[in-house]
């Protein structure tokens, strides 16, 4: 170990100090009383440090005490970098545990191997020699007084969570917290916040290298952009004109960077010391492949990136796994790691020592209007719900799943299907059609009635076919071109590039990432529907997305949480009319349910078992890479079970020529392998324990799988294997409304806004005018502003659209129009809400409808043509702003027309008591 790390290793009788920048003597006598250590370190010629060794297995808390005498035992005509000796090490050759002595509070901690001999004496290089029994005075080489005294931060420009997250953390890096969680809810800006502390940590901390872990590549790019564009608060420089920022796209990291960004799996790769990463980056470091192991992947220790290669490690949005089987490559480093999720579970709470030192969640995004929040939709129909029926003499298609080739059947027997069948052995085409319809003819006019532009709406279907099939049906449904509707999965061959600022169109189809395929979807109003498998479902930004609809079930509460995450951001007025054009604002989102995925219960790792959306290809790949884990067995005897009942006699005969046996008959090896009643009796009768026998039963049945040659005709079945396409069955739907979970929250909603008007009738001049009721009295358009931006104002962030919202849920038929966001329509909320109004309509709508009473009561001969003109601005004004006076003839449209001096001329002596009487009439 001492080796590897750089250090000469010698005896004491052979001490050589010449011999290496780094020297570890064994067995050093110390001054009388203190022993002999067993290791003394030197580093250029001078005592830096001790090592107590005990045997594997010792515990070495106990021997603490004993290395800290060592390290006062220097003898006094020796030289030194510091005394007491600063470094303290304990090691077992499996364990080893470090002490800093100059740390303002030294604890041990432990290590993956020892440092390098020059990370031991930077610290000293300017002031050797130094004898300091107490370490409470500031040292500005430590790392831990810095991070203890750090300066005030400037908060400008940061939003309260991200100033409340940096101070949080610092104050738990400066306790010598080694892990450290940060919980901030998307789109609530963890990766800038990041961006800030490490900036500090660089200037301030005395980091000499940051590593930012991402779960792939374009969360890698999204982090390098983030990088690039922030603005240092203490000079307005950008970070990157200060510090190298390096990406990694190949396997080296460049020694000048003090910030490295780059995959967990890249990582790996190059603490193997392998040239180049084999590793897919666009795909998740929790691929299907990860989930099948239980045991950490195996690391090494590499010379070239010492464990002291990294001061602090960021993990931003990295999934759950990392902290299972990835976490040897975490641990590694000699590092404070600090977590950055929007969804932590238990088991990255447990990483990181339940040391959560921020938690911003999705109530509190939208209170603070960080985040949109969002309804529920639930569409359910009959064959979703129940399954569904082909009867014996119906004519189907089969349909190739490689190639999608038809050819036509007649059953021979009723073909019954349960709703976990659809879309994959059987594809109920009425089915897609009917829920594709009901968002197209019900959905739509309910939630988003005053659109003509279908909102932005990204659906998750269940596997690439199934997507064929939606987009297809999309098409279809809508009556649309190819623009309208497009798939997007790791499949699509070519993206469409959208220039957001100039809808500059260009084309790329190599060396595709996600935001490639993203670009047209995001930037520009065409598509206004996306189809994905999982693509899309993390770390992926997409403001205008105002409908996240799954055709798909997901079992883990984490990844559902994610995908939802999709649609929560927000965006400015202007960006989301470059896209949507006649939107306004976009003020929450609505997650459309097609299959309950809502209602059923999720965890937060769910057993392999309840998760086939694993693919038979990467379980085949975990056995080809020699995993004989259970779960892996089960898994694969699950899939070829499956297999068997689809396959064509052809492929049965290549299989068993292949596997040395039927298909069967290889299924049955695999359950066998497993079956613990029989790996009891064999290690009985062998005399064997039962984890050996059980090993050599599953390597055994396993054994056929790893022919390539197998794997690959197994691969190649399964995507020959036909899919039945019942084109006959009538589909229906059972219910398609608002769910459950969205009607409670109207109900709060409604009640709580109740409640403030009552318990603020007094205080508030414009509910106290509104609760009145007194005739010709109606609140100003200035004191109705101030009252929607303290409702506005969190906790309770209520807009007009949220309110109304919330009305429409609940009282539907009572409900009349649709809001369009105007402060005015206040007034109709709250008249509603007093009891005082029937029927809740828009305020415009109101006024015009007084306004045409009003004008029927005048007689048609009262006014000319003109007049009414004249009449109907002031009507209009009326609705926009409560009432009108005669400034308001200084502004358009009534500036336009000749302003007050030209509506004097056309009402005369009258002019002043028509604008009393509509002021009454209309908006009181």
């Amino acid at each position: 170990m001492l080796e590897l790390a750089g250090w000469v290793v010698q005896d004491h009788d052979k001490l050589n100090l010449a011999a290496g920048p780094g020297i570890a003597v064994r067995e050093f006598p110390l001054k009388r009383g203190h022993g002999k250590v067993d290791y003394l370190l030197y580093v250029n010629k001078r005592a830096v440090g001790v090592i107590e060794a005990k045997k594997e297995g010792e515990p070495l808390t106990g021997v603490e005490v004993q290395a800290e005498r060592y390290s006062r035992g220097l003898p006094d005509n020796l030289p030194f970098h510091r005394k007491p000796l600063p470094y303290i090490y304990l090691s077992t050759g499996i364990e080893t545990k470090f002490t800093n002595t100059t740390d303002p509070d030294p604890k041990s901690r432990d290590l993956f191997t020892f440092h390098q001999p020059k990370t031991l004496g930077e610290p000293f290089e300017l002031v050797p020699g130094v004898v300091r029994e107490r370490v409470s005075a500031y040292d500005a080489s430590n790392t831990l007084h810095r991070l203890k005294n750090m300066p005030r931060l400037d908060a400008k420009g940061m939003r309260e969570c991200q100033v409340q997250a940096i101070q949080n953390l610092e104050q738990s890096l400066g306790e010598d917290r080694r892990r450290a969680l940060i919980q901030m809810q998307t789109g609530s800006g963890k990766t800038y916040t990041a961006v800030a502390q490490a900036y500090r940590l660089i200037k301030y901390g005395g980091a000499r290298r940051i590593l930012f872990l991402v779960d792939r590549g374009n969360l890698g790019r999204q982090t390098l952009a983030e990088f690039q564009k922030y603005k240092t608060p203490d000079g307005n420089r950008n970070f990157t004109d200060l510090y190298n920022v390096q990406y990694l796209q190949h396997n080296k990291i460049d020694p000048v960077c003090k910030v490295v960004i780059t995959t967990i799996q890249r990582l790996y790769s190059i603490l193997k010391g392998e040239a180049e990463s084999s590793y897919d980056e666009e795909e998740s470091a929790a691929s299907a492949f990860a989930r099948f192991r239980k045991e950490p992947l195996p690391v090494v220790y590499n010379p070239q990136i010492p464990i002291e290669t990294f001061d602090f490690v960021f993990t931003d949005e990295c999934h759950r796994s990392i902290y299972n089987l990835w976490r040897q490559v975490l641990e590694y480093f000699d590092a404070h790691l600090v977590g950055l999720t929007a969804t932590p579970s238990k088991q990255t709470l447990g990483f990181f020592e339940q040391n959560l030192v921020m938690e911003y969640g999705h109530a509190q995004a939208v209170a603070d209007q960080v985040n949109v929040d969002f309804d529920v939709y639930r569409i359910q129909t009959k064959i979703s719900s129940e399954g569904g029926l082909a009867e014996a003499g119906t004519i189907v298609d089969k349909r190739d799943r490689r190639t999608r080739k038809l050819r036509w059947e007649e059953l021979d027997e009723d073909l019954e299907y349960a709703p976990n069948e659809l879309d994959r052995a059987v594809v109920a085409v009425d089915q897609i059609r009917t829920v594709i319809k009901t968002f197209k003819e019900k959905f739509l006019p309910e939630v988003f009635p005053e659109r003509t532009w279908v909102p932005k709406t990204l659906i998750f279907a269940k596997d690439d076919s199934h997507a064929e099939d939606i987009v297809r049906i999309v098409r279809e449904v809508f009556g649309k071109g190819n623009e309208f509707c497009e798939k997007i999965t790791y499949r699509s061959s070519t993206a469409r590039i959208v220039d957001p600022e100039t809808q500059e169109v260009t084309y790329k189809n190599t060396n595709i990432k996600a935001e490639n395929l993203l670009s047209s979807f995001q930037n520009s109003p065409m598509p206004r529907i996306a189809v994905t498998v999982d693509m899309i479902a993390t770390g992926t930004d997409i403001k205008p997305l105002e409908v996240v609809f799954f055709m798909r079930d997901v079992k883990s509460s984490n990844y559902f949480e994610q995908m939802k995450g999709r649609g929560c951001r927000t965006i400015s007025p202007t960006d989301f009319r470059n896209v949507t054009p006649d939107a306004k604002n976009k003020t929450r989102y609505v997650i459309v349910d097609a299959v309950g995925v809502t209602e059923h219960i999720k965890s937060d790792s769910p057993p392999l078992e309840r998760q086939p959306s694993v693919p038979l290809k990467v379980v085949l790949q975990a056995v080809g890479a020699g995993s004989t884990e259970p779960e892996v067995v089960s898994t694969l005897a699950s899939r070829l079970s499956r297999l068997s009942n689809i396959i064509g006699d052809g492929q049965l005969k290549q299989i068993e020529q292949l596997g040395g046996a039927p298909l069967h008959t290889l299924i049955h090896q695999l359950v066998a392998s497993l079956d613990p009643d029989q790996v009891e009796l064999e290690a009985a009768a062998t005399h064997r324990d039962v984890e050996t026998v059980g090993l050599e039963r599953r390597e055994a049945a396993l054994e056929p799988f790893l022919n390539p040659e197998l794997r690959n005709v197994i691969l190649l079945a399964q995507q020959d294997a036909e899919q039945t396409i019942d084109t006959t069955s009538k589909d229906e739907v059972l219910y398609a409304g608002v769910s459950a979970e969205a009607t409670e929250k109207a109900r709060t909603t409604i009640q709580s806004f109740r409640q403030y008007l009552d318990e603020n009738k007094d205080e508030i001049s414009a509910i106290q005018l509104l609760y009145s009721r007194r005739k010709g009295l109606a609140p100003t358009f200035r004191q109705l502003k101030e009252l929607a931006t303290a409702i506005e104002t969190p906790p309770r962030s209520w807009t007009p659209e949220r309110l109304w919202q919330a009305y429409e849920i609940l009282e539907a038929s009572r409900v009349k129009g649709h809001t369009r966001g105007m402060v005015t329509d206040l007034v109709s909320l709250i008249r509603f809400a007093l009891e005082h109004e029937t029927v809740l309509a828009p305020f415009a709508e109101t006024v015009d409808d007084r306004f045409q009473r009003w004008l029927s009561e005048q007689g048609s001969a009262r006014f000319s043509t003109e007049q009414v003109e004249w009449l109907t601005m002031i009507k209009d004004h009326i609705a926009a702003s409560l009432s009108i006076d005669a400034e308001a003839f200084d502004y358009k449209p009534f500036q336009q027309k000749g302003g007050l001096g030209k509506a004097f001329l056309v009402f005369g002596e009258e002019f002043s008591g028509l604008l009393k009487e509509l002021n009454e009439v209309l908006a009181a």
